[in-house]
C-alpha cells in the first residue's frame, strides 16, 4: 500500500508544479488579445448584440486567475436609442486557483471602474434588457418508464467566496418612453466587504439621482449587512440605514432628509414572505415606527401587514418647513400636535388601517380606514370622534362676521372646497361619529354622518340628536358634474330652543322660544357666499312659547293711542318684549332671497299678521306687519274685540332690525279728522313746513 500511495503523492505534486510552470509561462506564451474576435463573436451568438473590447485584455494564472480589461462596450437592443447598453472603462476579476481542485470558488475583489448603463422602456413597455433575461424555450424529454429511470447522482455544493466588490464612478440612465420620465443616477459607488453564501457582508452604496425637469437633487446613501444562501433564495438585512437628502430651491429649506433604519428584515422567495423588524421611517420632525411587519405574496402580489405608530409632531411646523403657508387661525395653537397609530395592511394600491388611534390637538380620534384602490380612490371608514371645535381652525374674520348657514349648507361648503375633479373621482363610503362638535360657535351633541360618493354624486345624511334641547337631522346631495357643484338639501328641527342658539351664533339672543322648522334647497357653488346666492326652495316654520325682545308690541299700539289723544306716555321699559303663544310661516326661496306672505303670531291679547323678504347674502329685511290688540275683557264665546291697531315697518339687518310705526294705522277716520284739523291751524301759526312733515307721517 506504500508505494502506491507514494505515487498518487508523487503524482499530485507534478500536477501542482506543472500548474506553478504553466501559470509562470502561459501569460508570456498567449496572449488573450488575440482571442478578442472569438468572444465578440461568442457574446454575438448568445445574446444578439455587439461586444467592443476597445482595451487590453491582461490575463493572470497562478496563483490568481484571473482578467483584467481596458474599455468594454455592449450594444443596445434593436429599436432603441443609438448608444450602447453598457460600457465599463475598467475591470479586474481574479479566482484562486488551486481551491477549484476542491470545488471552492474564491474571487478576489471584483473592481468596475466607470461603468455607463442606459436602461430604457419603449412607449409599448418593452425594455432594453428583455431579450437578455429570456429564458430560452427547453424542448420536450421524453417520458421514461419508471423502470428505465437512473437515479441522478446529488452534485457536491461548490463553495463560493467573493473577496469584495468596487464599482466605482458608475451612472445609470433610465429612460421610460411610456411615461416620459427620465431619472439620472450619478456618482454611483458601490463596495461590499467579502462575500460568503450564509454569511454576512458589509454594504454601502453612495449615488445622486436627478429627474428630468426637477430642480431637486437626491443625495442617496445606503449602509447594510446581506446575508444570501447558496440557493440565491433566502436574504437577509441587518443594521440598514438608508438616507435621502434632497437639495434645490424648490426644496423647503433647501435641504430636507428621510432617514429609513431597520435592524432586521428576512425575505424567503419560496415562501414569498418577509418580515422586518425595527423599521423607523424620519423626514424632517416626522418619526414613523413599526416594531414588526410582516409580508406576504411578495412576488406575486406583495402584501406587508403590522401595527404603525407616528410620534407626536406639530403639523403646523412641519408644515411651515415644507414651505407651505397656513392661514391665520382663531387659535394659535391650531394644528401643533398630531400622533396616530394603526394596525397596517398595505399592497401596491391599498392601504387598509384598523384599530386607528389619532390625535389632533385635543380631538381624540377612533376607528378605521380602508382604501381599496389608489387610482381609483375608492375609501371605506368609520370613524369614532370624541369632541372637535371647529372654529379654533378657522379664519379669525369668519369670528366678526358670522352669516347664517345651515349645518347642511356648512356641510356642502365643506365639501365644494375641494377640488371638482376630485369630488368626480371620489368613490367613498363611510361614517363619522362626533360626541360633541362645535361649528360657527354652534354647538352640537351625538352627532352622526353618513357619506357616500361615487360617479361624480356626493350624498350625505346628518343627525343631531342634542341640538339646543332639540334635534337636527338633514340629507345632502351634490352633482359634481357641471361647473359648479349643484347640491340639493333637506334639513328639519324639531324643538330647538332658539335663544341659547342664538347666543352662541350672535353673541346676543333678541328672540326666544321652541321652534320646528323644514326646508329644502337647491343651489350651485363651490363656496358659502355662492351657494346662498344660488338658494332657492322653500321653508316652513312654527315658534312656540315664543318672545320677541326689544320690541313691545302692546306698548307700541298704547303709545300711539296715547299721541293721539294727548295723553300721557307709558313709561320706557329697557326689557321691552313680545310675548306669543305661537308664531307661523312659509316661505320660498329664489336666489338666496327669503319671501314669506303668511306670517301668523297670536297671543292672548295679540293678533299679528305680516309679509316681507329677507336677503340671504345681504342679511337685509323687509317686512311689513299688521298687528291688532285685543279687549282681554271680552267673553271668550264672543268674537274677538279689537282694541287697537298698528302697521310696522321692519327694516335693517337680521342682527340689527329697525321698526317704523305707520302713525296713520293707529288713526280712526274720526281722530284723522281731529288731527287734520289741528294741522291746518299749526300752519296758520307757524307755518306750512310743519304741517307738511305732520301730513307726511300721517301717510
Amino acid at each position: 500500500m506504500g508505494k502506491p500511495f507514494k505515487i498518487i503523492l508523487s503524482t499530485i505534486a507534478a500536477m501542482i508544479l506543472l500548474l506553478i510552470v504553466l501559470a509562470c509561462i502561459l501569460p508570456f506564451v498567449i496572449d488573450p488579445n488575440d482571442f478578442k474576435p472569438e468572444i465578440a463573436a461568442a457574446v454575438k451568438d448568445k445574446t444578439g448584440r455587439e461586444l467592443i473590447l476597445d482595451g487590453e485584455l491582461k490575463l493572470s494564472l497562478f496563483p490568481w486567475f484571473g482578467i483584467s480589461t481596458g474599455k468594454i462596450a455592449l450594444s443596445n437592443a434593436p429599436g432603441f436609442q443609438d448608444r450602447p447598453f453598457a460600457t465599463i472603462e475598467e475591470s479586474n476579476v481574479t479566482v484562486l486557483l488551486l481551491p477549484l481542485l476542491s470545488k471552492k470558488i474564491e474571487v478576489s475583489r471584483i473592481v468596475l471602474k466607470g461603468l455607463i448603463l442606459n436602461l430604457a422602456k419603449n412607449k409599448q413597455g418593452i425594455a432594453n434588457w428583455d431579450d437578455l433575461t429570456t429564458k430560452p424555450v427547453v424542448p420536450a424529454v421524453a417520458v421514461v418508464d419508471k423502470q428505465d429511470e437512473q437515479p441522478i447522482p446529488t452534485a457536491t455544493p461548490v463553495m463560493f467566496t467573493i473577496g469584495g466588490m468596487a464599482i466605482e464612478n458608475a451612472r445609470i440612465n433610465w429612460d421610460d418612453l411610456k411615461t416620459e420620465k427620465h431619472i439620472e443616477l450619478k456618482d454611483l459607488n458601490l463596495n461590499t466587504d467579502k462575500f460568503t453564501f450564509d454569511e454576512p457582508a458589509g454594504i454601502a452604496v453612495s449615488m445622486t439621482a436627478l429627474e428630468a425637469g426637477s430642480t431637486s437633487i437626491q443625495a442617496i446613501k445606503l449602509n447594510t449587512e446581506l446575508t444570501v444562501n447558496e440557493k440565491l433564495d433566502t436574504f437577509a438585512l441587518r443594521h440598514s440605514d438608508l438616507q435621502v437628502t434632497s437639495s434645490g430651491e424648490n426644496v423647503p429649506g433647501k435641504s430636507l432628509t428621510t432617514a429609513l433604519t431597520i435592524a432586521d428584515a428576512a425575505l424567503d422567495m419560496n415562501q414569498q414572505t418577509a418580515k422586518i423588524y425595527g423599521l423607523q421611517l424620519k423626514s424632517g420632525d416626522v418619526t414613523l415606527a413599526a416594531a414588526e411587519m410582516t409580508g406576504t405574496s411578495i412576488k406575486d402580489k406583495p402584501s406587508f401587514q403590522g401595527p404603525v405608530t407616528v410620534a407626536p409632531f406639530s403639523p403646523a411646523k412641519v408644515l411651515q418647513q415644507l414651505a407651505i403657508s397656513l392661514p391665520a387661525m382663531q387659535d394659535a395653537n391650531a394644528l401643533s400636535k398630531l400622533s396616530a397609530n394603526f394596525d397596517l395592511t398595505a399592497t401596491a394600491d391599498s392601504a387598509d388601517l384598523q384599530n386607528l388611534g389619532l390625535t389632533l390637538d385635543d380631538t381624540q380620534i377612533k376607528g378605521a380606514i380602508n382604501i381599496k384602490d389608489f387610482a381609483q380612490s375608492v375609501i371605506s371608514f368609520n370613524l369614532d370622534i370624541d369632541a372637535l371645535d371647529v372654529d379654533r381652525y378657522l379664519s379669525p374674520a369668519d369670528k366678526s362676521s358670522k352669516s347664517i348657514a345651515s349645518p347642511a349648507v356648512l356641510l356642502a361648503a365643506g365639501l365644494s372646497a375641494l377640488p371638482v375633479e376630485t369630488l368626480r373621482k371620489l368613490n367613498a363610503d363611510g361614517t363619522v361619529s362626533l360626541g360633541k362638535l362645535k361649528v360657527k360657535s354652534l354647538a352640537m351633541q351625538d352627532i352622526h354622518i353618513n357619506l357616500s360618493s361615487k360617479n361624480g354624486i356626493v350624498t350625505t345624511q346628518q343627525s343631531v340628536k342634542q341640538f339646543y334641547q332639540g334635534s337636527y337631522s338633514g340629507n345632502l346631495s351634490m352633482d359634481t358634474h357641471g361647473d359648479k357643484p349643484a347640491l340639493a338639501v333637506t334639513e328639519k328641527i324639531d324643538h330647538v330652543q332658539i335663544e341659547p342658539l342664538l347666543k352662541d351664533y350672535k353673541g346676543e339672543a333678541k328672540m326666544s322660544g321652541i321652534v320646528d322648522a323644514s326646508a329644502q334647497l337647491q343651489g350651485q357653488g363651490r363656496k358659502a357666499d355662492e351657494l346662498k346666492a344660488s338658494l332657492n326652495g322653500q321653508l316652513s316654520f312654527l315658534f312656540k312659547d315664543g318672545v320677541i325682545k326689544g320690541f313691545n308690541l302692546q306698548k307700541i299700539i298704547d303709545e300711539g293711542k296715547a299721541i293721539i289723544k294727548g295723553s300721557a306716555l307709558p313709561s320706557d321699559n329697557k326689557n321691552d318684549q313680545t310675548l306669543f303663544s305661537e308664531m307661523s310661516g312659509t316661505a320660498t326661496i329664489t336666489n338666496g332671497l327669503i319671501q314669506n306672505n303668511d306670517l301668523a303670531a297670536k297671543s292672548s291679547k295679540l293678533r299679528v299678521d305680516g309679509k316681507g323678504n329677507v336677503n340671504l347674502n345681504s342679511e337685509a329685511l323687509d317686512y311689513k306687519i299688521d298687528a291688532k290688540l285685543l279687549d282681554s275683557d271680552a267673553a271668550s264665546a264672543e268674537p274677538e274685540q279689537v282694541k287697537g291697531a298698528v302697521a310696522i315697518d321692519i327694516a335693517g339687518t337680521l342682527s340689527n332690525p329697525t321698526y317704523t310705526i305707520n302713525i296713520a294705522s293707529l288713526l280712526t277716520d274720526k281722530n284723522k279728522a281731529k288731527v287734520e284739523k289741528l294741522i291746518d291751524k299749526l300752519d296758520k301759526k307757524i307755518g306750512p313746513g310743519l304741517g307738511n312733515l305732520l301730513k307726511g307721517l300721517l301717510k
